[in-house]
């Protein structure tokens, strides 16, 4: 019986199939998971909720403000007042760039301003021009209607509260509807890995129109209670008034950029007051800071981008920050923290380079097999992965390390571009490690030890034309190059993990080696 279960039989194309099944399991996981997230991401853009067409905002007058200027200055921020509207909000701590005294200056160009104000139909609200009477540190103003507005600013921190109080001496109720609008100059257009643009909360979730979109066409929302304005790379003004029933709309008229909101009116008794609350968030885009913030200014927590892989670079973030409260530098708090996450990772890189080396040796019985099965292939299937098991390898476990560094290395060039203490961080010849390096030494570096840690993995190999791990090798032999080309204009602190990783690779491939011997 034995005589007909030959290669051409249907048992042996059963089992064939059976090992085919098993050897592609991980491959078809993979492939599904890739299609999956494909899916997702289309069903995300297409299904995306659109925003109900809702009635904007009165148009915002532009003209230049003839009210009284003010200045108040705090320890993180300072502004100008001028009447309903803050302009020139200066962040004392942070500079421009670290070879300059100046300081970054938000809302600053002419026509850059936030304006908290009222509408009334039925009596006599303040204007841009309307000049306030100063007493102490409040502003007084009389409709001479018999309605008297106080206005009140506070600073803490980053955070600006415009309070209002709005007191009604007539015998007869009177409404009146808050407003804010936050008017600027478009930010920069290029910096598309990191959300910015603007920026709104409407209906417990958050919502960028980024630069360009707002370009071609408006958007506005209506929700119970919000916040909104525009985000850069590292800064960001966001507003919120502290009442219900809100529309919020963002657009571009001219060259400028308009962020606004209307609430629904308020209504005031007879002999009575109404207090009313605005606050303004106008500073570094950090996380301890918006969350303090989130209290006062609803969403505000959530506008920190930290991308697909934020579950890395949160952590990754944190641990860079901390690394840098104990060593007084950010380029040694990235080599420190480079070398705890290959540490946490050595597992999985031994068990890929012995691997590799048992991929080596194999690679003499594989040609033997794939001559003598070369016109069965079935029978093929079989006795590679008979091979395969022998050895206890497969041909992807190689692949795990890089596999987990492709999320880590996303995560990581994330953190770098939100870090805003990293955008001004010296190391060695590098002023700011949030930018590229400017000789290009470091993405050099990277490339030759990256070529190096290649070359050590893969100086085994046979140099027969047929052999599959040398058309692999001289395949990647070409990828210190592609690197070196691609990483020479990213983040300087990206390509020093890189760097460091590779001769931490190195290293272990040398005691690896030793110990196997």
């Amino acid at each position: 019986m034995v005589k007909y279960i030959d290669n051409n039989s249907g048992f042996n194309q059963w089992a064939s199939m059976q090992q085919q099944k098993k050897s592609s399991r991980f491959s078809g996981f993979f492939w599904w998971l890739i299609l999956f997230l494909f899916a997702w991401w289309i069903m995300g853009v297409w299904f995306k909720p659109q925003n109900a067409e809702i009635a904007a905002p009165q148009p915002i007058a532009v003209e230049q403000s003839n009210a009284t200027k003010q200045n108040i200055n705090a320890d993180e921020i300072s502004i100008d007042v001028q009447g309903l509207r803050i302009s020139n909000i200066t962040l004392n701590k942070h500079k421009k760039d670290s070879g300059s005294d100046e300081k970054i200056s938000l809302l600053s160009a002419e026509n850059n301003f936030i304006e908290i104000g009222y509408v009334s139909t039925d009596i006599k609200a303040p204007n841009i021009n309307t000049n306030w009477e100063m007493k102490t540190d409040k502003m007084h103003w009389n409709n001479g209607m018999g309605v008297h507005f106080t206005r009140q600013i506070y600073v803490d921190g980053y955070v600006i509260r415009i309070s209002d109080l709005i007191k009604n001496n007539l015998a007869r109720e009177i409404s009146v509807a808050p407003y804010a609008n936050i008017v600027r100059d478009g930010g920069d257009s290029m910096s598309s890995v990191v959300d910015t643009g603007g920026v709104v909360y409407a209906n417990s979730k958050l919502d960028y129109t980024n630069w360009n979109k707002l370009n071609k066409k408006s958007v506005a929302y209506s929700t119970v209670r919000g916040s909104f304005g525009f985000a850069d790379q590292y800064w960001e003004t966001i507003a919120s008034i502290d009442t219900n029933d809100q529309t919020i709309s963002l657009k571009k008229s001219g060259d400028l950029y308009f962020s606004q909101t209307s609430a629904a009116p308020i209504k005031i008794a007879a002999k009575s007051e109404q207090a009313v609350n605005t606050y303004i968030f106008a500073g570094p885009r950090m996380s301890n800071l918006l969350n303090d913030a989130a209290d006062k200014i609803p969403g505000i927590n959530k506008t920190m981008d930290y991308g697909w892989f934020w579950f890395f670079a949160q952590p990754m973030l944190w641990l860079i920050n901390w690394l840098n409260t104990l060593v007084g530098n950010y380029g040694v708090a990235i080599i420190l923290m480079t070398l705890i996450l290959r540490v946490l990772i050595w597992p999985l890189t031994r068990k890929s380079f012995v691997s590799t080396m048992k991929m080596q040796k194999m690679q003499p019985e594989l040609q033997r097999v794939q001559k003598l099965y070369a016109n069965d292939k079935a029978r093929l299937q079989i006795e590679m992965m008979k091979v395969y098991q022998e050895h206890r390898t497969s041909p992807m476990s190689g692949c795990l390390p890089m596999l987990i560094q492709i999320p880590i290395f996303f995560a990581l060039y994330k953190a770098l571009l939100i870090s805003v203490p990293m955008r001004s961080a010296h190391f060695l010849w590098i002023s700011d490690l949030a930018a590229m390096d400017p000789y290009f030494i470091l993405p050099i570096l990277m490339g030759a030890t990256m070529w190096l840690q290649q070359y050590l993995q893969t100086s085994q190999t046979s140099n027969n034309p047929n052999d599959m791990m040398a058309s692999t090798q001289r395949i990647m032999k070409w990828m210190p190059v592609l690197f070196t080309i691609m990483f020479a204009w990213m983040p300087a602190g990206l390509v020093l993990y890189w760097t460091v990783s590779n001769l931490f690779g190195i290293l272990q491939m040398y005691i690896i080696k030793k110990t196997m011997k």
